[in-house]
C-alpha cells in the first residue's frame, strides 16, 4: 500500500482534488463542510491502475490548525504537495515544506492545482525554486484540475510508479503506530487508527500503550475498511483493542512493541538550525504526539531536550521542534536517547564536545564504540542492529559488522551483554595489571578475588571479569591467576615448603611441630598458601602431604578390620595427634566407617 499525506497552502484544493481521485470527502466533519475548510485530519482512499491501493492523509492548510497538520505529515511515507496554479506559492506552502523537511520526508509527488484557472507553468516555477536545495526537490509534478478532471489520470500514473519505487519493508521490524484517531464502534469498544510505517500487526499481539506503560491486546484489525487478521507496513490501519476503555487512549499515544522502544523524557539531538535560535520552552512532535520541553543548547548544533511527556524513541529518529510565538519550525535527529546526566562542573561543555562527533547511526559497532558495553535488550531498545539477533548468547567472541571472517577484532558476548572489542581490550589490560599488583602486594595470596577484580574494573556481573580473564589468566574457585611457568610461590615460602616435603618422604605421616614450622618461616598464612597451591593437605590443625589420605588408605588396608585408632598409628608410624584428625577425614569422605566401639572398617572392604 502506498500510504500519502497531503500539504500545502489553505485553501489551495487539497481536499478538492482528493474527492476528485478517490470518489471520497476527507473532510468528515459537519463543521468542515459547512465551512469549505479542512480542521482536522481526513482519511480516504481508492486503487491505483496497477491495482495497489493508495491512502490520503488529508491535513489542515490553515496555520490555526498547525498541530493537526503535523500529526498528519509526521507518519506519512510520502507527500502529494499541491500548489494552487492561480496563487502559486504562500506562507503555509512554506511552512508544510519546513515540516516535511524536519521530519525528514523526501518521497512524494507536487501537484499544481486548478490548472483550470490559470497556466500552471507560473506556479510550477515558483514552487520548483522554493523546492530546491530540499529533500523534496527531485520529486515530479503534474498540473491537474479537480473541476475538470485534467491530469488526474497521469497523478493516478505518477502515484502508480511513487508506490513502485518505494523501499521494500521491513516485516520483523518493532510495531510503533502513532494513533491520529481514536473513537468507539458500536459492539467493538475502542477503535485507534494510525499510519503502520514498519513492521505487521496481528490480532492477538501484545502491545504496550505508549507512553502509559499500559498492556494491550489487539482484539480485530481494519485495513480500508476490510478486516483482517493482519496487516504488513506500509499501510493504514485501524486496531480494535480490546478491554480498554475510549478515555485511556488519545492521539498522540502509541501502540509499541514491548521492550522494543526506549521511553525517555530526555534526549541529545542533533539540530537542523543554531541552538541559538531555539526558544527556552517549545513543542516537540514525533508522530502524532506533541510534548512540552526544556531546551539546553550544547554547541552550535546540539542539545538536550527534556520532554515533559516521554516519548517512544530509537537513535535516529527525526522531531519538529515548533515556537509557537514566532511559528519557526526546526528539525532535529535524535543521537541519544539515554544521555548522561551533566552533574559535574565542566560536564555539559565535554557532553557538547561528544556530540559534535556522534553520529545517529545505529549500527552494532558505531554504539558499542561510544558505549563501551551495554545488556542486548538496552541496544534493542534503542535501534540499534544486532546481527543474528535472538541466537543464544554465550561467552567468546562475536564477528563485528563490517570485519572479515576469522577476525579477532569482533564484539565480545558474555550472557546478555556485549563489549566493544578495544573496550575489552582496555578492560583486559587493566585486569592483568590488577592480578599483578595483587601479587606483589598481599604475596601470601597471590590469587585476585572475582569480586574484587569485579569493583575495580567497575563490570555489573562476576561473569564479565571470567570472560575477560580467559586467555590470560586462569580462574580457579572464585580467584584469578597469573599464567606463569616459574614456581607460584614467593622464593622463601618455596624453599620453606621443599624442606618440608623432604620431611615427609622420611615420614610420611610425621606431622611438623610448631617449633619446626617456625625454624622454616612458616606461619599459618603460608601454610594456607601451601594448601591451595596444592602442595600440602590441612587436617584440623595438622598439616600433612597434599596425598596423605591415599598413603593412609593404603596402609589401613593390611590392617584386620575392624581397626582401632592405636593399630591405625602403628600402622601409619604416627601419633594420635595426627591419626585421629585424619582418620575423621576418611569419616566424613566415606572412605571409613566408624562403629559404635569406635572401630573402622574401610568401605571398600
Amino acid at each position: 500500500m502506498l500510504v500519502v499525506a497531503t500539504a500545502g497552502h489553505v485553501d489551495h484544493g487539497k481536499s478538492s482534488l482528493l474527492r476528485a481521485l478517490t470518489g471520497s470527502d476527507p473532510d468528515r466533519l459537519d463543521e468542515e463542510r459547512r465551512r469549505g475548510l479542512t480542521l482536522d485530519l481526513g482519511f480516504v482512499w481508492t486503487r491505483l491502475p496497477g491495482g495497489a491501493p493508495v491512502a490520503f492523509v488529508d491535513v489542515p492548510g490553515h496555520h490555526r490548525f498547525i498541530a493537526n497538520t503535523l500529526a498528519g505529515i509526521a507518519t506519512a511515507p510520502a507527500v502529494l504537495f499541491v500548489v494552487a496554479a492561480d496563487e502559486g506559492w504562500k506562507p503555509q506552502s512554506g511552512e508544510h515544506l519546513a515540516a516535511l523537511g524536519a521530519f525528514g520526508v523526501r518521497s512524494g509527488l507536487l501537484a499544481i492545482t486548478r490548472a483550470d484557472l490559470a497556466d500552471a507553468a507560473g506556479a510550477l516555477a515558483d514552487a520548483r525554486e522554493h523546492l530546491s536545495g530540499t529533500g523534496l526537490a527531485s520529486i515530479e509534478s503534474v498540473a491537474v484540475s479537480a473541476r475538470t478532471g485534467a491530469g488526474l489520470d497521469t497523478l493516478r500514473q505518477r502515484l502508480d510508479a511513487l508506490h513502485a519505487s518505494g523501499p521494500p519493508p521491513d516485516p520483523a521490524a518493532p510495531v510503533r503506530l502513532w494513533l491520529d484517531r481514536v473513537f468507539t464502534a458500536d459492539g467493538a469498544g475502542t477503535v485507534a487508527t494510525g499510519t503502520l510505517t514498519a513492521g505487521r500487526l496481528a490480532v492477538g499481539d501484545e502491545l504496550e500503550l505508549a507512553p502509559q506503560g499500559r498492556p494491550v491486546t489487539v482484539r480485530g484489525l481494519q485495513c480500508l475498511g476490510a478486516a483482517t487478521e493482519e496487516v504488513a507496513a506500509p499501510a493504514r490501519v485501524a486496531v480494535n483493542l480490546r478491554r480498554t476503555p475510549r478515555e485511556a487512549v488519545k492521539r498522540g499515544n502509541a501502540l509499541v512493541t514491548p521492550g522494543s522502544w526506549r521511553r525517555t523524557d530526555s534526549v541529545d539531538v542533533r539540530l537542523d538550525a543554531d541552538a541559538a535560535v531555539l526558544p527556552a520552552e517549545p513543542l516537540v512532535h514525533c508522530g502524532t504526539a506533541m510534548t512540552s520541553a526544556r531546551v539546553r543548547p550544547l554547541g552550535r548544533s546540539a542539545a538536550r531536550l527534556r520532554l515533559r511527556t516521554p516519548l517512544d524513541l530509537h537513535i535516529g529518529d527525526r522531531l519538529l521542534i515548533r515556537d509557537p510565538g514566532s511559528r519557526l519550525l526546526t528539525g532535529a535527529v535524535v543521537l541519544d536517547v539515554a544521555p548522561p546526566p551533566l552533574a559535574r562542573r565542566g560536564a555539559a561543555a565535554a557532553r557538547a564536545g561528544q556530540l559534535a562527533t556522534m553520529t545517529a547511526s545505529t549500527e552494532l559497532s558505531v554504539q558499542l564504540r561510544r558505549l563501551g558495553m551495554a545488556r542486548r535488550d538496552e541496544l534493542r531498545a534503542m535501534g540499534v542492529r544486532i546481527p543474528d539477533d535472538g541466537a543464544a548468547p554465550v561467552p567468546g567472541a562475536v564477528r563485528a559488522p563490517g570485519t572479515a571472517p576469522g577476525s579477532s577484532e569482533g564484539v565480545v558476548a558474555v550472557r546478555d551483554w556485549l563489549v566493544d572489542p578495544v573496550h575489552a581490550a582496555g578492560l583486559r589490560a587493566r585486569l592483568l595489571d590488577a592480578v599483578r599488583a595483587c601479587g606483589i602486594a598481599r604475596p601470601l595470596e597471590p590469587g585476585l578475588p572475582v569480586t574484587e577484580a569485579q569493583r575495580e574494573l567497575g563490570l555489573p556481573e562476576p561473569a564479565l571479569v571470567e570472560a575477560l580473564a580467559l586467555g590470560q589468566l586462569r580462574v580457579s574457585e572464585g580467584r584469578l591467576y597469573t599464567r606463569r611457568d616459574r614456581d607460584p610461590l614467593p622464593p622463601a615460602v618455596g624453599e620453606a615448603a621443599r624442606a618440608l616435603l623432604e620431611d615427609f618422604r622420611a615420614a610420611p605421616f610425621c606431622a611438623p611441630t610448631e617449633g619446626r614450622l617456625k625454624e622454616l618461616g612458616l606461619s599459618r598464612g603460608t601454610l594456607a598458601l601451601l594448601v591451595r597451591e596444592g602442595r600440602l593437605a590441612r587436617y584440623a590443625d595438622v598439616w600433612l602431604p597434599h596425598d596423605a589420605a591415599g598413603l593412609a588408605l593404603a596402609r589401613l588396608r593390611n590392617l584386620r578390620a575392624p581397626f582401632t585408632v592405636g593399630e591405625a598409628c602403628r600402622a601409619l608410624e604416627t601419633s594420635r595427634r595426627v591419626a585421629v584428625p585424619l582418620l575423621e577425614h576418611l569419616d566424613r569422605s566415606g572412605l571409613t566407617r566408624r562403629d559404635a566401639a569406635g572401630r573402622r572398617t574401610l568401605t571398600g572392604d
